[in-house]
């Protein structure tokens, strides 16, 4: 597939190949960033390069949630580069199991990893983002975009000169550096980046490292234009997850079991040609191809314990039928008891290799028509990958640390209840859009948007013929706002949109009730799931005040009603699960935010509402829910808030600068959320919490300065996530006796860095 990506590269090279020789100097650089390019950018959310480093080092989540507060970061995984990054009540999410609702861009080219849909910030360049825009519901941008999308756009020579470099130390073991170099001369550019970031990771036996490169080279023509863009990451992460609460309250640093580990391999190379089309035309592109290599290595708590009826041999605890099941090793033998029956873990491992390419295609018209702007956008998207999939569980000891060691013996259950998994997965996800913004008089502006998405999904199970599937999922998606200029200083805005989500390979392997898989992502069942369908209805306004205090504002107001929402359902035996349609849910809310500035002072806030409930009654299994049922069993109805979406969230920033020196600070406040598993809302909160966080720099000497930034000033103790968990079947030494199921993702407690940045 990587072949057939250079060979469509070189065939574009061919068609622009006239153009090229008429290379002039100084013009401008064209870059497709998303499908439809800067349609409907007029109500978008845009963090510019200077907003991405404000607090010294360059950090894209830490500015998405200091910037935006429709935007919260929900760590399940308990890694700062691991969180879940909720916009309207829906997630963009490195892990399997999470529902994924946002599409994710990066330079024209989908960053949605196409195994589940996940999206992984870790191999994101941090330092190499230009900007990050995130946009509201429109069916132009294609799978995913439930919620809508967040589109990432990389520097180039011309847009960053010059030469950056910095380095800085934090606590905990933290270090971390990076350098970028951008030049340009005429019409020729290039720019490469380079960060990498260490640390032993503030809870115990959590340590993480990384390193990202990016190197854009690029020809800037006036009829044309070319850049080549490659990327590549290497990560290893440690996500600890959740904690019992107990267990935090006598040392907050601790993990419940572990190793939690995630490694990942990345590199991706992207053409992006353009060519002029007449006067007022453009053909322009986003070409790539891609390959990501996934390892995980993940330590759990087991419900294994010696057999009633077979004495000194192992069997599953709390089976669906209460009956004993023998764990069976590869050889399907019975395994012996060694440890008194208790004391028992597991070690899942998985390896995902996916190796995928595609391209964005579009034709770009803009002419003057009515008194405005009429543009114009067509275009096509082909988007293909290949991924094989192995995963088994090997039997272990907890030792006194409640780490697992491994005992050398596979787990092969005839019936498919804990088994390794070899899988195979084609997509290919097909896309044909029209973006039209139609000036209706010197004032008032249509945009429409016309989608067609096909999704087709193959299974081919390399073990035996269970997970065999090949599925084909259609539709096609409308849209259109209206935009009226009442004066120069207010906009109104008022629209619907129609966006849909395909079942992910990963769904659909693991969407039987009767064959769940394990929480760490196995799969053993392929009954076919529904596409989820969303409906959006938003109004807003949006305008600018003169005078002494330059202000900007926006408000806006939405409902967005989903049908067969795809979520991932504790089964009836612990530690396992499966995927499901759930009926309807509905996402509504308002977002107000505003900025000032005057002179060196710039003064930003923002407050969101998320109202976030199912609309159908459903019967779920959580069976360590206190208020479930005795089979464990809760019965959701409509209304029931949607867990781990915060219903209110404010963010509040303050920044001086001058030439000699900077000094800022935010607050970032949100409201309690309910525990995963809590769908009927019967238990206690997550906490809400408020955070203050402070940054600042000064000039040393020529154009070296010293940063500083102290995250969560005041040392609070909080929470982003919570669950429940089998905190008695494990043996506390912290917490001796602990019983409640509560279990929770704590938050950072305070946390420092200092470094050196120089600008040549």
């Amino acid at each position: 597939m990587f072949r057939e990506t250079l060979s469509l590269m070189v065939c574009t090279l061919a068609l622009f190949a006239p153009q090229l020789a008429q290379a002039q100097d100084a013009n401008p650089v064209i870059i497709v960033t998303a499908p439809g390019d800067d349609a409907d950018a007029d109500d978008a959310i845009k963090i510019d390069r200077r907003a991405l480093g404000r607090a010294g080092a360059p950090s894209l989540l830490g500015s998405a949630s200091r910037e935006v507060a429709g935007v919260s970061l929900s760590n399940a995984q308990g890694n700062p580069y691991q969180p879940n990054l909720i916009y309207r009540g829906f997630s963009a999410s490195p892990l399997q199991g999470n529902a994924q609702g946002l599409a994710v861009y990066v330079d024209g080219v989908r960053f949605n990893q196409p195994f589940g849909d996940t999206v992984n910030f870790d191999l994101l360049p941090d330092s190499a983002i230009e900007s990050i825009t995130i946009k509201d519901a429109s069916p132009v941008y294609g799978l995913n975009a439930l919620g809508g999308a967040v589109v990432l756009a990389t520097k180039t020579g011309k847009s960053a000169p010059g030469v950056n470099i910095y380095g800085a130390l934090g606590d905990y073991g933290r270090r971390e550096g990076g350098g970028e170099a951008g030049w340009s001369r005429g019409d020729y550019s290039g720019y490469v980046a380079l960060q990498t970031r260490r640390e032993d990771g503030w809870r115990r036996f959590s340590p993480s490292k990384l390193t990202t490169g990016f190197a854009d080279l690029g020809w800037d023509g006036a009829r044309a234009g070319l850049h080549i863009k490659f990327s590549g990451a290497d990560s290893d992460l440690t996500g600890n997850g959740t904690s019992p609460v107990e267990l935090l309250a006598a040392d907050f640093r601790a993990v419940f079991t572990f190793p939690d580990q995630t490694i990942n391999r990345f590199h991706r190379v992207s053409l992006h040609p353009w060519v002029a089309i007449g006067e007022h035309s453009r053909l322009e592109a986003s070409l790539y191809g891609q390959w990501l290599q996934q390892r995980t290595l993940n330590g759990d708590a087991a419900d294994i314990e010696e057999c009633e009826d077979i004495e000194g041999f192992l069997c599953l605890g709390n089976t669906a039928n209460g009956d004993e099941n023998p764990v069976r090793d590869e050889q399907g033998t019975v395994i012996s008891d060694t440890l008194g029956g208790e004391g028992y873990g597991v070690l899942n491992r998985s390896r995902t290799v996916t190796s995928s390419n595609g391209a964005l295609i579009q034709f770009v018209d803009k002419r003057p028509l009515l008194g405005g702007e009429n543009e114009l956008i067509v275009g096509f998207s082909l988007d293909r990958s290949r991924t094989r999939f192995a995963a088994s569980t090997e039997l272990g000891v907890l030792t006194p640390e409640r780490s697992v060691t491994g005992l050398g013996q596979v787990i092969v259950q005839p019936d498919g209840a804990v088994a390794p998994v070899g899988l195979r997965t084609t997509t290919q996800y097909t896309g044909l859009f029209v973006a039209e913004s139609l000036p209706l008089g010197p004032n008032l502006t249509a945009e429409i948007g016309l989608r067609w998405n096909e999704a087709r999904v193959k299974l081919i199970d390399q073990i035996g013929t269970r997970l065999n599937g090949d599925h084909l999922f259609r539709r096609l998606n409308p849209g259109f706002e209206l935009d009226y200029r009442m004066t120069p200083a207010l906009t109104l805005r008022a629209g619907y949109a129609e966006t849909n989500r395909a079942p992910t390979p990963a769904e659909l392997s693991c969407a039987d009730e009767d064959a769940p898989c394990s929480l760490t992502n196995f799969f053993v069942g392929d009954p076919p799931l529904e596409q989820v369908v969303a409906q959006s209805w938003e109004a807003g306004a949006s305008g600018r005040i003169a005078g002494p205090w330059a202000v900007q504002w926006q408000v806006s107001a939405y409902r967005t009603n989903s049908r067969n929402d795809i979520q991932f359902i504790a089964s009836t035996t612990r530690g396992r699960a499966f995927f499901q349609n759930m009926g309807a849910t509905r996402r509504q809310g308002i977002e107000l935010s505003a900025s000032m500035g005057r002179g060196p002072l710039s003064l930003r806030a923002g407050y969101a509402f998320t109202d976030a409930t199912y609309r159908s009654v459903l019967v779920l299994n959580s069976p360590d829910n206190p208020s479930a049922a005795a089979d464990g069993k809760i019965t959701v109805m409509p209304g029931n808030r949607i867990p781990s979406i915060p219903r209110h969230r404010g963010v509040f920033s303050v920044d001086y600068e001058t030439d000699r020196f900077t000094l800022g600070g935010d607050v970032q406040a949100q409201s309690g959320q309910y525990l995963h598993g809590d769908e009927i809302n019967r238990e206690a909160q997550v906490p809400g919490f408020a955070v203050v966080n402070l940054r600042g720099s000064v000039r040393l000497v020529g154009k070296v300065s010293l940063f500083a930034e102290v995250n969560n000033f005041f040392d609070r103790r909080f929470a982003t996530f919570g669950t429940f968990s089998e905190t008695e079947e494990v043996e506390l030494a912290e917490a001796p006796g602990a019983s409640n199921p509560r279990s929770l993702t704590p938050g950072a407690p305070r946390r420092w860095l200092v470094g050196v940045k120089a600008q040549f």
